[in-house]
């Protein structure tokens, strides 16, 4: 069973090709540039040239791509973009109008003369290509994706509100990681993102799909160390967003999620004793511009922070030194791949038919 698993951030896309006829470090892993990393150097390479830029695709990740579109309409250059695609950089379309932007129609995106921008998360063709560079077979039984959605919010409501309401309407709906697995058909209607990159997949067998946080935690539970001791803090400092649980095996005690960017390493320090101790409110994290805390079982706190602090993502070094302490957790040897295991694991919850494949070189689930 070949499964091709893709956690999309915003600094990297980390891929695993789990092979159930090998073992887990003998499978193929990349870390390559984000997609939307990708987009914005091409923004940026139309910006060079003066050129204009011609967005077309579907609903992607914002973030650096953002930013470079914004520095090319400050110089004064034209940008176009169909709508799926404008919707990358704001749900409201009069709001991307109002930036500078031009919607246009995609048969009038064909006919502009500028460089061509396509946005999407999951370009196969991209890995097939790297794959087919060292002959390695580019066929799948299945993909396990995952991205950080904030979802389609109402004018009324605030994108970081919306998106941390999800996570608290699935965790108190099932308090449990493998609850954010989801497959593709079945993903809320609000999730848009997330349901365009499993649209890009469609033909390529089973799909599956989790939030790149949660699949964060579960992945770091596969380090042996983070998990031995029963009760932990998995922190995942994305270069864009940190996400911070309190577990006891999968079971959730409490989270919050914030900006990486945004926080310094003493909030941090403060924020995650304060989650262990169950005295976090909502408030402190959405006022100093995160998205929210939330404490889903308060019988699973203990007062005190836990022994075991696990930390992943590109930008753990944030909190390397700090009275934390953090195990830099590494399952299987790589961090940068983690989310990919818990991917896995999310694509064996969504088709237990996979279970016994994967199981066999994971171990049994955390």
């Amino acid at each position: 069973m070949r499964i091709l698993a893709i956690d999309m951030g915003t600094g990297t896309q980390d891929i695993l090709l789990f092979d159930s006829e090998k073992s887990v470090e003998n499978c193929v892993k990349m870390v390559m540039p984000s997609a939307t990393e990708i987009a914005a150097r091409r923004i940026r390479h139309a910006t060079r040239d003066h050129a204009a830029v011609v967005l077309t695709g579907v609903v992607a990740g914002g973030g650096p791509c953002s930013w470079a579109l914004e520095d090319h309409i400050r110089h004064g250059l034209p940008a176009f973009a169909t709508p799926e695609a404008a919707r990358t950089f704001n749900d409201n379309l009069d709001e991307v109008r109002a930036s500078g932007v031009t919607i246009v129609s995609e048969d009038e995106a064909l006919s502009i003369d500028g460089e061509p921008v396509e946005l999407r998360d999951l370009d196969l063709e991209a890995v097939r290509g790297a794959l087919a560079a060292f002959d390695e077979p580019v066929m799948f039984d299945g993909l396990a994706l995952g991205c950080l959605d904030h979802g389609d919010a109402p004018a009324d409501i605030s994108d970081r509100l919306f998106r941390f309401d999800h996570l608290r309407r699935t965790v108190e709906g099932r308090n449990d990681l493998l609850a954010f697995a989801r497959r593709a058909e079945d993903l809320e209607p609000y999730l848009t993102r997330a349901s365009a990159m499993c649209r890009s997949a469609l033909g390529e067998g089973n799909v599956a799909f989790m939030d790149t946080g949660p699949a964060a935690a579960l992945g770091a539970l596969h380090d042996e160390t983070v998990a031995e001791g029963g009760e932990q803090v998995v922190l995942n400092l994305g270069n864009m967003h940190l996400l911070a649980f309190h577990l006891r095996g999968r079971q959730i005690a409490s989270l919050y999620e914030h900006h990486t960017g945004e926080v310094t390493a003493d909030q941090v320090v403060a924020f995650t004793t304060a989650l262990a101790n169950g005295t976090l409110t909502n408030a402190e994290i959405f006022d100093s511009k995160g998205h929210g805390a939330y404490h889903a079982d308060r019988a699973l706190v203990t007062p005190a922070l836990p022994a075991m602090v696990a930390a992943t993502g590109p930008q753990r070094v944030k909190i390397r030194s700090t009275v934390l302490r953090p195990y830099f957790a590494a399952p299987f040897g790589d961090m940068m791949i983690g989310g990919c295991f818990g991917l896995l694991r999310a694509y064996a919850e969504a088709f237990p038919a996979s279970a016994d494949a994967i199981t066999a070189r994971l171990g049994p689930l955390p």
